[in-house]
């Protein structure tokens, strides 16, 4: 038996593959999937994410980074250095012009790669690699294996961390795919728009600057990521910034601010991690803090280890380091702080318009306020066509999750489209999807019948960058009022027939914007799981109710349940 999302395949550094039950459904497998969302005609060549990319670490070690090196920026203001050391941070001008929180909420997309390389594109030293036990610079690739939007309410109220799971099979931006329908993986969008941003430039020659190539292709990986989360999440989140973490900062921020704190509900060990831990509250180590968040195994098959308790459990290990920090003045050391700030300049990069400075402030008081942790749900788990496990939800779910838990102020400063649009009665529309995206017509289509327009024919054409609507004789009103809505322009085509309009969607409507959050509006079941009766897509619109990731016994979440953490305390997980 295999453990979900880690296929039966060991670690690096694990002689074996994984032994122990992970969940008690069937596998399920999801028909015409291809692993990671490639047609074997269509796999990125040239390494990268088709090469091994097993993580050691997912969600805890990203967002501890982005908190470690946010409240030692806050707390350490007087070093009089720490502005030289930002001005070396990474930043990048991928973040899109979609959706914005209103007034002075902020949502932050925290990104954690698998690389074994640092943020310049370097191999670390050989030190480093020795102690993760992860490999070298050969292994690894740019699987975003870390998603978690951080919610930051600009009244000071308690904050929010939605962790998504990285083996969700989901719609991808088509920007990561040469062939349509672009699916996967959620996490390997970046990989995949990376490798080909990659490939593109060194064919055309354009670019010979090894460096520039690198951050051109990182660039095009994050804005697939950051796309393909904000339609996943339901089309019109907001995204205001995004931070990015390399694989190698949780180990050094272990390294300075160790011994930490983390609390277990039951004794546990496991071999392959060297974890071995007692029931209760206890110090750790930084080796140690490294065995706590990779373990997945144990000899007693009842706790039943999954990649998504695995999650929970960093995300303790998140609440644990960020009292360390906020509390006990851990970075008052200039050595110490110094030491956190290098971390920040080789292994972090941001989005150019966020002031690390001014969020270091706010971040500083996410303890104050109170931090609540949810882990995403699964609706059930699956392999796709090469045999790789994926994660089966249910798409309108997540969409109300994600409306609930951001429901606090976040508002979309792009306009949305009114409830009905002037002079539609009596007026077809017709929608070709020229996106990529699978079955974004039928969800607009259904959408525009719903604002009073007549419903017409959907169809699929040639992937398209630019989005179009034209209209023949008798819609002109109609066909001006819709193009103000969706921010286009509406030409007139004596091809089309009378009181008629064709909307053609091209890949730069679809992923953010009106037309984008348009869509989102009518639930998109195409990847919702399939139930193991009938087969037909089974889905709920009702968010359920979060269960305690700290419970136990009989209440303990199962791997499919949403789950949620409180930040006041140093909780006790699995």
């Amino acid at each position: 038996m295999t453990y979900a999302g880690d296929s039966g395949r060991s670690e690096p550094g694990d002689p074996d593959p994984a032994t122990m039950p992970l969940r008690p459904q069937q596998a399920q497998t999801v028909p015409g999937a291809t692993a990671g969302g490639w047609p074997t005609a269509a796999r990125p060549v040239s390494g990268g994410p088709s090469g091994p990319r097993r993580t050691l670490l997912t969600a805890g070690r990203t967002l501890m980074a982005l908190l470690a090196v946010t409240v030692l920026v806050g707390t350490g203001a007087a070093y009089k250095g720490y502005h030289d050391v930002l001005a070396g941070v990474t930043t990048s001008q991928a973040l899109d012009d979609g959706p914005k929180s209103a007034n002075a909420d902020q949502n932050i997309l925290v990104m954690g790669l698998d690389s074994r390389l640092d943020e310049k594109g370097n191999p670390l030293p050989q030190d480093i690699y020795d102690a993760l036990h992860a490999g070298d610079d050969s292994v690894g690739g740019y699987n975003s294996n870390v998603l978690i939007l951080l919610h930051i309410p600009g009244d000071g109220s308690k904050s929010t961390a939605i962790s998504i799971p990285r083996d969700d099979y989901v719609a991808l931006d088509p920007s990561a795919c040469d062939v349509a329908p672009c699916k996967g993986k959620i996490k390997q969008a970046y990989g995949y728009a990376y490798e080909r941003a990659k490939v593109k430039l060194e064919n055309a020659k354009t670019v010979t600057d090894p460096v520039t190539i690198e951050q051109k292709s990182r660039d095009a990986g994050r804005k697939a990521e950051i796309a393909t989360v904000r339609t996943f999440l339901g089309g019109n989140v907001p995204i205001d910034h995004f931070v990015e973490v390399t694989l190698v900062a949780f180990f050094q921020i272990a390294q300075a601010v160790q011994p930490l704190t983390v609390c277990l509900n039951e004794r546990t060990q496991d071999d392959f991690s060297g974890a071995d831990f007692k029931k209760g509250r206890q110090e750790i180590d930084a080796a140690q803090a490294m065995a706590f968040v990779r373990q997945r195994r144990d000899p007693d098959p009842s706790l039943n280890f999954t990649d998504l308790d695995r999650t929970r459990r960093q995300q303790a290990f998140i609440v644990s380091l960020a009292r360390k920090l906020s509390n006990t003045g851990a970075v008052a050391s200039p050595s110490t702080l110094h030491s956190l700030l290098d971390v920040a300049k080789q292994n972090i990069a941001v989005d150019s318009t966020l002031d690390l400075v001014a969020f270091a402030q706010r971040a500083s008081q996410l303890m104050s306020g109170g931090i609540t942790l949810y882990t995403l749900p699964v609706k059930d788990f699956g392999t796709d066509d090469l045999g790789e496990d994926i994660n089966l939800v249910d798409l309108s779910q997540i969409h109300a999750i994600a409306k609930s838990l951001l429901s606090g102020g976040s508002v979309p400063t792009t306009a949305v489209a009114p409830t009905t649009v002037f002079s539609a009665a009596g007026v077809v529309v017709n929608v070709i999807n020229g996106s990529g995206q699978t079955g974004l017509a039928a969800r607009l289509e259904q959408a525009l019948t719903g604002k009073g327009f007549t419903q017409g024919t959907v169809g699929t054409g040639t992937i398209r960058s630019v989005t179009t609507l034209s209209y023949g004789s008798g819609a002109d009103a109609a066909a001006t009022s819709l193009a103000e809505t969706l921010g286009l322009t509406a030409t007139k085509s004596a091809a089309l027939d009378p009181d008629t309009i064709q909307l053609i969607v091209g890949t730069d409507g679809a992923s953010s914007g009106p037309i984008a959050e348009l869509a989102a509006s009518i639930p998109d079941t195409t990847y919702a799981a399939t139930t193991t009766s009938g087969g037909s897509a089974a889905t709920s619109t009702e968010p359920p109710a979060p269960v305690s990731a700290t419970a136990t016994g009989v209440n303990a979440p199962e791997p499919t349940d949403l789950s949620s953490m409180d930040g006041g305390d140093i909780p006790c997980v699995k």
